[in-house]
């Protein structure tokens, strides 16, 4: 299994732990936006990450990745068969994605991935627009979080993996879970960041994040 892209991506670091929760070892290769290595771009056209290759099976997309690893490799599941369950797991990774990373990201490729990794400078002003954004998302999360457990109940599932994974990244740009003011949030928070395989990723994680924030 080779994996494509950098740690600090949120959607990269959901399938690492996706694959880390299965116990599937994986090298890590490099790839993003712009790259022209012909290997990451037979796995990801769009040249997007993450991307990954499966013993020649290519596929690019983070959620649709992590719903073929689940069909590929199911013990533990990780997207509930229970019908309903399914479609919340779905629910929380399409919020992560494509909510609460969207707020968030305007914030971190503008003051972090465009000026220290492209560098090619950030609009300060889609920064804060994202700064903007994130208070309504974090603030209906808290009201939602569980007291004890997981997004989808006593299911540990991609939710957790892909809403956890959206934090952390924002945490490099000062936006990470507040446990003075959303203590919900950050207790299931400090649950899942408690588990081994996000231990064991955010130790390959850390000199790549050092180094990149010392930039």
């Amino acid at each position: 299994m080779k994996l494509y892209g950098a740690m600090l991506s949120p959607f990269v670091r959901k399938v690492a732990v996706v694959l880390t929760e299965k116990g599937i070892p994986y090298d890590l290769g490099r790839g993003g936006p712009g790259s022209t290595d012909p290997e990451f771009l037979a796995c990801s056209p769009l040249g997007k990450i993450p991307a990954i290759d499966d013993g020649g099976f290519q596929l690019a997309d983070s959620t649709a990745i992590a719903i073929y690893l689940d069909a590929q490799y199911p013990e533990p599941r990780l997207i509930p068969d229970d019908a309903r369950l399914r479609g919340k797991a779905v629910f929380w990774d399409e919020f992560a994605d494509t909510v609460l990373g969207a707020s968030g990201l305007k914030i971190l490729f503008n003051r972090l991935v465009g000026p220290k990794l492209l560098k090619s400078g950030g609009d300060e002003a889609v920064a804060l627009q994202g700064e903007a954004e994130l208070p309504r998302w974090i603030d209906w999360l808290e009201s939602v979080a569980p007291d004890d457990g997981w997004l989808l109940g006593e299911t540990f599932s991609l939710s957790d993996i892909a809403v956890a994974s959206t934090f952390r990244t924002l945490a490099y740009v000062g936006h990470g879970v507040d446990a003075a003011a959303r203590p919900r949030t950050a207790a299931w928070y400090d649950r899942v960041t408690a588990r081994p395989a996000w231990a064991a990723v955010a130790a390959l994680e850390e000199p790549i994040a050092q180094r990149i924030m010392a930039m």
